[in-house]
C-alpha cells in the first residue's frame, strides 16, 4: 500500500510539473501569434495560476454547502497583500 501511495504522488507531481510547463508554452506561443507582449502574458498566467487553488477551494466548499470556508481563504489570501 505504501509502495502505490507513493507512485501516485510521484506521477500526480510529474503530471503537475507536465500541465504547468504545457499552459505555459501554450500561452507564450499564444501571446507571440496575437502580438501580445511575453511580459504582459506572464503576469496573467502567473496571477490565474496564484488564484486557481483559492477558487478550487471556494467551490468545493460551496459544492458542500459550506459557505463560511470561501471567506477564510478569501480574507487568509488577501490579508498578507495589504500588510
Amino acid at each position: 500500500m505504501l509502495l502505490l501511495d507513493i507512485g501516485l504522488v510521484v506521477v500526480g507531481l510529474a503530471l503537475l510539473i507536465a500541465g504547468g510547463e504545457a499552459l505555459v508554452r501554450g500561452a507564450s506561443t499564444l501571446a507571440a501569434k496575437v502580438g501580445i507582449s511575453p511580459l504582459v502574458i506572464g503576469l496573467v498566467v502567473v496571477s490565474a495560476a496564484t488564484s486557481a487553488p483559492e477558487l478550487a477551494v471556494t467551490v468545493g466548499s460551496v459544492l458542500e454547502e459550506n459557505p463560511a470556508l470561501p471567506l477564510e481563504t478569501s480574507s487568509v489570501a488577501i490579508s498578507p497583500t495589504f500588510c
